[in-house]
């Protein structure tokens, strides 16, 4: 899943008129790295910062940016799903894009009685 570090250097990428590759050499890793990076399926190297405000020239609130990009992408963790059947997965992710609208009271009382029991 594409994250903020992802969008951030894929819009680096295109205002400076650069391929994947082109990036990829500036950061000494290979296209097919950086695609994963980009698309979420890696987190990025803490060293990729100081490049990419050299290489870039980045300014004080495209730094800013970057650092918050990278904080999240770095402790994003993600939860393997793929061991459960296909109608758990299902329920999972329903559960996840549903998330900021569930009752968090309810949803406390229904952890909590699970745990108790």
């Amino acid at each position: 899943m594409i994250n903020n570090f992802g969008k951030f250097c894929r819009k680096l990428r295109i205002d400076n008129n650069e391929l994947l590759y082109d990036m990829a050499v500036k950061l000494g890793v290979s296209s097919a790295f950086l695609s994963k990076v980009e698309n979420g399926r890696k987190k990025p190297p803490k060293e990729w910062r100081e490049v990419l405000i050299t290489a870039y020239g980045l300014g004080d609130n495209a730094i800013k940016e970057l650092d918050q990009c990278m904080y999240e992408a770095q402790n994003y963790d993600s939860i393997d799903i793929s061991y459960m059947s296909e109608s758990d997965r299902m329920t999972m992710l329903s559960f996840a894009r549903r998330f900021n609208e569930i009752d968090k009271s309810k949803l406390r009382e229904f952890l909590k009685k699970e745990v108790d029991d």
